[in-house]
């Protein structure tokens, strides 16, 4: 071999390998897809070493793929969803709350820090709420139910008496109870004070303060208990609000396919109440010396065949309601019987209650959490 063709071969072969490691190192920086094209590159050096150069060049220009978005923090537990039913409700609003405004943007968290009064502040105004007297009321023990449908007070009041519709099983290791939101972002004040900012939207993504903080108070008391109580934090309501009621559908019905045990679904809100313009209500009971939200229980009533279990359903809302006042007088507001849906027909157990209202603080709101669960344990038996 003379001196020059070896000098010629030898210089090629430097050259195919520093072009291979460019090479190599582009397909790090570009990812799984590029790594063949840049092996190719690197065997393409010897022959033609300006080709594979200008080849490098341009595969180093590439815009790298884009990574997928952190995604928010799961559920804890979350099964696998199951498929939408095709008789999923239509979306429907909780009992006083209007949706939101703009339901896509962004939503302003509430911060912790104590805030200065804007010239256009709102006013909140503080009111306890009595149990129900007269014909829209059927008593119910300590409690009242507000009989808002067709049915005669005879028929709400002998449905309501059939006592609890299911069994639980306190100390099973299998789940009994189900606490979801339908509207998880809902959430409070976070002082007390007797003005509201316009600007808040009363609506948070922030699991320390939205509805997800006031379920995780109910949930530790049962589970407390010996009564073993899931709960779900998916953020049904966010970014899109309209939806909410078929996407907790899926949920609670996964949840229902993966843990059949399951006896009771609880929707957990919190209320809008507003009674005149300008004014938001922070509806209170003083319990043990302390101040909490007051409570109110929805009960969705048959309409064409949509909830052939609404008398269980009903006979549960009524038990729980007498749990509560007899155990906390003032807790409650009257359960609310109406023509409403709210997925509540996907168990015997099913209902929704409203944590307080806009005007309550979280506090309060949590305060009652700890009464509504520990009024329930009782109710279920537990220790």
């Amino acid at each position: 071999m003379g001196r020059s063709s070896w000098l010629r071969r030898l210089g090629a072969g430097a050259l195919a390998a520093g072009v291979g490691l460019l090479a190599w190192n582009a397909a790090e920086q570009l990812g799984p897809p590029s790594v063949t094209a840049s092996l190719t590159v690197a065997g393409a050096a010897l022959a033609d070493p300006a080709a594979a150069l200008e080849a490098v060049r341009q595969l180093a220009q590439e815009d790298p793929p884009a990574q997928p978005a952190a995604a928010e923090a799961a559920p804890s537990p979350q099964p696998t969803p199951a498929p939408a039913a095709a008789s999923a409700a239509p979306e429907q609003a909780a009992a006083s709350e209007p949706p939101p405004a703009v339901s896509e943007e962004p939503v302003p968290e509430p911060t912790a820090q104590p805030q200065p009064r804007p010239e256009n502040a709102g006013q909140i105004v503080t009111e306890h709420y009595e149990q129900g007297e007269g014909g829209l009321y059927i008593p119910c023990g300590a409690g009242t139910i507000k009989n808002c449908t067709s049915l005669s007070a005879s028929q709400v009041a002998q449905a309501a008496s059939q006592g609890l519709p299911f069994s639980i099983e306190p100390g099973s290791s299998e789940p009994q109870v189900l606490i979801m939101h339908t509207h998880a972002t809902e959430t409070y004040e976070l002082e007390e004070k007797d003005w509201y900012d316009p600007s808040f939207t009363c609506r948070s993504t922030d699991l320390s303060v939205n509805m997800t903080a006031v379920g995780e108070e109910i949930a530790n008391q049962l589970n407390a208990a010996g009564i073993v109580t899931l709960h779900d934090t998916t953020l049904h309501d966010y970014p899109s609000y309209n939806g909410s009621y078929e996407r907790s559908n899926e949920t609670v019905r996964a949840y229902l396919e993966q843990y059949p045990s399951i006896k009771v679904v609880l929707d957990v809100h919190r209320d809008a109440i507003e009674p005149a313009s300008g004014q938001r209500v922070s509806a209170v009971a003083e319990i043990d010396g302390q101040t909490a939200a007051q409570v109110m229980i929805i009960c969705g009533a048959d309409n064409g065949g949509n909830l052939p279990n609404f008398r269980q359903n009903l006979a549960f809302a009524a038990a729980w309601e007498n749990a509560m006042e007899s155990r906390y007088p003032g807790l409650t507001r009257p359960v609310l019987f109406d023509y409403r849906y709210y997925n509540q027909d996907l168990t015997t157990g099913s209902l929704l209650i409203e944590i307080g209202s806009h005007g309550n603080t979280l506090e309060q709101a949590k305060y009652s959490g700890r009464l509504v669960g520990q009024a329930l344990a009782a109710l279920f038996g537990g220790q």
